[in-house]
């Protein structure tokens, strides 16, 4: 399952001329030595910024696009997930409207930590795309002094 998504992202950032075969090729073999997300590979070899990865999970899945940087979260919020979940799985609860969750994460394809969430909130789940440095820095501001 993991190896489709990780090509069709490569793909479309092909697609869209943000990296060449022998980027994706490099990117893929430090990949296999080192582990992590294709994305986060590209972005650490320089090759793409997270922004340009954001924009194609958000082009690729549909889902919607959340530049978190300037965004102000309701902490009553934020503390329905705890701070472990939140570090561990890279997200953020954003807003929650009946049994309704909206999260914010860097890795929208990570179903294991959505099921997490929803049979930890019991809520549904509705998710954004932030990219990596967002969702980290959301992390680090409401979470500071939860550990």
């Amino acid at each position: 399952m993991k190896k489709i998504v990780n090509k069709q992202l490569g793909a479309l950032l092909m697609e869209r001329g943000i990296i060449n075969q022998q980027q994706l090729d490099k990117a893929l073999n430090v990949q296999k030595e080192k582990g992590g997300l294709i994305g986060e590979v590209l972005v650490d070899l320089g090759f793409a910024k997270e922004e340009d990865i954001t924009r194609a999970l958000t082009a690729q899945y549909g889902f919607p696009y959340l530049p978190l940087a300037n965004y102000e979260l309701n902490p009553e919020i934020v503390n329905i997930i705890p701070s472990r979940v939140a570090r561990q799985y890279l997200l953020i609860p954003i807003d929650k409207i009946g049994s309704s969750l909206t999260m914010a994460m860097s890795n929208p394809l990570n179903e294991h930590a959505i099921e997490d969430i929803e049979l930890l909130c019991g809520c549904k789940i509705q998710i954004f795309v932030s990219t990596l440095s967002d969702v980290k820095g959301a992390i680090e501001k409401y979470y500071k002094d939860k550990e």
